[in-house]
């Protein structure tokens, strides 16, 4: 048995390929820190889409309709209440995905696609107790989220910023946000369905919510020069480093490299971009000397948390955030699965009780 099913093949796919012993992430035949480099979200989306949906329409036109998505889901929002949004903001996101289409079609994928950016942005608003802004549709997607958001225009670095990280974790393999959205859609409850699915996996400490805790080591450390007496003392106490180690990658996660490169170019955080530099090169140092036998490098997460923190998006938000990106991949691996006109139906192995008669 493989409790964890990392020797098991699920599915075949041409969505993403991840090599975890060369640190390879290879999108539809694109290197990630390529693609994150030259490529717009929505460019991203259609590489993605091709090939699952026959109207999908030309990358310019995806782009508008993306646009006018934002506007239509977020006049499909209720008024806001306290009793909605005491759920945080990931719980708001699950519920308003679910007013949502709930079909296998184009517009469906479009609504899916827009809602995290705008229900995001609403919902924080409303926690905050301040106006709600409007989608723009003519702007991109990573500028119109954090226009309404933070209430006014990005500027290009910002938006460029928020549209490599969103384009770098787009898609991942059979990660476990992903297998749940393919073992929905196999169903054919939806890609709805599917997307809320992966959305509840995605929630997990261990898969979407880790980045949060990375700025609290930043926070906890304060200063370059308290970073090794603080990693000593937490790997001394057994404490897990958060924003290190893979559960596929053996070498430096190559998400981690592409999203470090879009930070150096954000100047607001060259001070907290040096505090990070230097806790990575202890915490190498220290894992390495420790644990010679598993190699634990730099994982996403790491710079991920430098980069929505930069961007003064609320650390509460930061899984949405990721599920702005992820929900693209999600939406063409459900389509990918439907296609193989499957099932998902794992066997297990009984090893409970049996009645005496039985033997």
């Amino acid at each position: 048995m493989d409790a964890g099913l990392e020797n098991v093949v699920a599915a075949e796919t041409v969505l993403s390929d991840v090599d975890g012993l060369a640190g390879r992430l290879i999108i539809r035949g694109h290197e990630v820190g390529e693609l994150a480099a030259k490529a717009s979200f929505e460019e991203a989306t259609h590489l993605l889409w091709q090939g699952f949906f026959s109207d999908l329409p030309k990358v310019d036109v995806l782009k508008r309709r993306i646009g006018d998505a934002r506007a239509k889901v977020f006049h499909k929002l209720p008024r806001p209440s306290s009793e909605l949004l005491a759920l945080g903001p990931v719980r708001v996101l699950r519920v308003l995905l679910a007013r949502l289409s709930d079909d296998e079609s184009l517009e469906c994928a479009l609504e899916l696609a827009a809602a995290p950016a705008v229900i995001t942005a609403w919902a924080m608003r409303a926690r905050g107790q301040m106006p709600l802004n409007a989608p723009d549709p003519e702007q991109s997607h990573a500028a119109d989220f954090l226009a309404m958001l933070l209430g006014h225009r990005p500027s290009e670095a910002e938006a460029g910023a928020l549209n490599s990280y969103l384009v770098t974790i787009c898609d991942h393999g059979l990660n476990a946000s992903t297998f749940a959205a393919r073992v929905v859609a196999s169903t054919r409850a939806g890609l709805g369905s599917a997307a809320i699915a992966g959305l509840s996996a995605l929630k997990g400490l261990l898969h979407g919510g880790a980045p949060g805790p990375v700025l609290d080591m930043l926070d906890a450390i304060g200063t370059a020069e308290n970073a090794t007496k603080w990693i000593e003392g937490a790997l001394d106490r057994g404490e897990r480093l958060m924003g290190f180690g893979h559960r596929v990658y053996r070498v430096r996660d190559p998400r981690a490299d592409a999203l470090k490169a879009t930070v150096k170019r954000l100047p607001r955080e060259a001070g907290r971009l040096a505090l990070a530099e230097e806790i990575e090169r202890v915490s190498l140092q220290e894992l390495a000397a420790r644990k010679p036998d598993r190699k634990l490098d730099t994982n996403v997460e790491f710079y991920t948390a430098l980069l929505l923190e930069a961007l003064q998006i609320p650390r509460e938000a930061f899984t949405c955030v990721f599920a702005m990106g992820r929900i693209a991949g999600w939406i063409a691996h459900a389509k990918e699965q439907i296609a193989t006109g499957r099932i998902v139906r794992p066997q297990s192995t009984y090893v409970g009780p049996v009645p005496e008669h039985a033997g």
